[in-house]
């Protein structure tokens, strides 16, 4: 009997794929390619089910990268690491710091995978810190013949291919850039409200090395700062824009027990203990959730932020807390930044996937003339079909997919949708 696919981490989704592989080596994925070529099946890759849509689901076998064999290549002299797609950044953060070494920056969980947060263009936050996929020197994968393929940073393909919504292939290996490693020191400060954050906000989201700021839509009840430290570095400042520090350990979720959450306080410690949010021996964020997020150019942050805090009575019955970061601009052809810095709007909804939608449809109303973009992984509607018009190289992406994937093997509902 085949084995149930089951659903996404938060349990908001429930794959539909008829059955879920676990190969433990290229060469039985690539053969799984092949046997769907063969049968006119289709596949699709699942890493560690974060996304809170279809977007990794099929109507055919999902394939579990997350099951391939670890791989840790680094290369020094080039700067760069080579990983599994299937890894999580915490699986290999500690081993790389151990040689010296580090990534520019991390996303809040590090239990996500590589492949799946550098498809759906996935960040961190820091105004000079571009997005998890733009940190990408180099790819391999199963395209929809079931050859492996291979594309460097600079080849023609490459910009097209690294945020791709699993549409060329399964990523069987990623080669990220690195930098030396680094020590952060994480403080949390409590209460600004929205005139200050308005009237600031380049000044508070450039205002440490990693910036978060968590909110009910009634002000800016935390704020995350996260400083790269040195031996003479000063301490965190004792008020931000007349915001006190807190004197507790703070969760991003009111009223949630905090010991999930890295370290704060202003204690130094690697980069890979501060900049995420949450600690990788413990379940992230709630669980019981779903997640949207819309990342606008930043030169829009104040009146994006202005658009909705009008609609926080129709937020609040569903949300759990918004978070607003963000990330400097790249060249990737799908990515969220891709041409500008943008402002990240996270939602953490209650799961209620019927009144989230609703709200969600709200939203986008008021946040797609802005050139919002939503994120890949998250729920989002489009109910009038604006997002491809957001991407100057949507089309280029389209005849990208079927260069890659001429017989649609790993086509689904989900790109159905969003590619036509």
């Amino acid at each position: 009997m085949a084995e149930s696919a089951g659903t996404n981490w938060a349990g908001n989704y429930a794959y539909t794929a008829s059955e879920i592989l676990h190969p433990a080596s290229v060469d039985e994925a690539r053969r799984a390619v092949l046997r769907a070529l063969e049968t006119g099946g289709r596949v699709r890759a699942v890493g560690t089910r974060h996304c809170f849509n279809d977007i990794a689901d099929t109507s055919g076998v999902l394939i579990a990268m997350t099951a391939l064999p670890p791989r840790f290549e680094l290369d020094e002299e080039a700067r760069t690491v080579t990983v599994c797609g299937g890894a999580r950044y915490g699986d290999f953060a500690e081993q790389l710091d151990a040689r010296g070494w580090a990534l520019p920056n991390l996303a809040s969980l590090p239990h996500i995978s590589v492949a799946g947060a550098i498809s759906t263009g996935t960040h961190g936050s820091g105004s000079g810190n571009v997005s998890l996929a733009a940190a990408v020197a180099g790819l391999e994968f199963i395209d929809g013949s079931g050859e492996l393929r291979a594309l460097r940073r600079g080849d023609d393909d490459f910009a097209g291919a690294v945020v791709s919504l699993g549409a060329l292939g399964l990523i069987t290996a990623v080669t990220l850039d690195v930098v030396p490693s680094f020590e952060v020191a994480q403080t949390v400060y409590v209460d600004l409200d929205w005139d200050t954050v308005l009237s600031h906000i380049d000044e508070l989201t450039s205002s440490a090395y990693s910036v978060s700021m968590f909110t009910d839509w009634t002000g800016v009840q935390q704020a995350w700062l996260k400083r790269v430290v040195t031996d003479d570095s000063p301490a965190a400042p004792e008020t931000l824009l007349g915001a006190a520090q807190s004197s507790e350990k703070r969760h991003p979720l009111p009223g949630v027990d905090a010991s999930a959450c890295t370290d704060q306080f202003g204690e130094p410690g690697p980069w890979y203990e501060r900049l995420p949010h949450f600690k990788l021996a413990f379940t992230p964020s709630n669980g019981e959730e779903i997640q949207s997020e819309y990342l606008v150019p930043r030169e829009r942050a104040a009146d994006a932020l202005r658009a909705l805090i009008p609609l926080g009575d129709l937020m609040r019955p569903v949300l759990q807390v918004a978070e607003l970061r963000t990330v400097a601009a790249d060249d990737l052809w799908l990515s969220e930044a891709s041409g500008h810095d943008v402002l990240g709007i996270h939602f953490t909804w209650m799961r209620d996937q019927a009144a989230v939608e609703k709200v969600v449809a709200a939203l986008e109303a008021a946040l797609f003339p802005l050139g919002a973009r939503p994120h890949w992984g998250k729920v989002f509607v489009d109910a009038d079909g604006v997002v491809p018009s957001l991407y100057p190289r949507f089309d280029d992406f389209r005849a990208l997919v079927a260069k890659y994937d001429p017989k649609g093997v790993f086509r689904n509902a989900y790109l159905e949708r969003v590619l036509g």
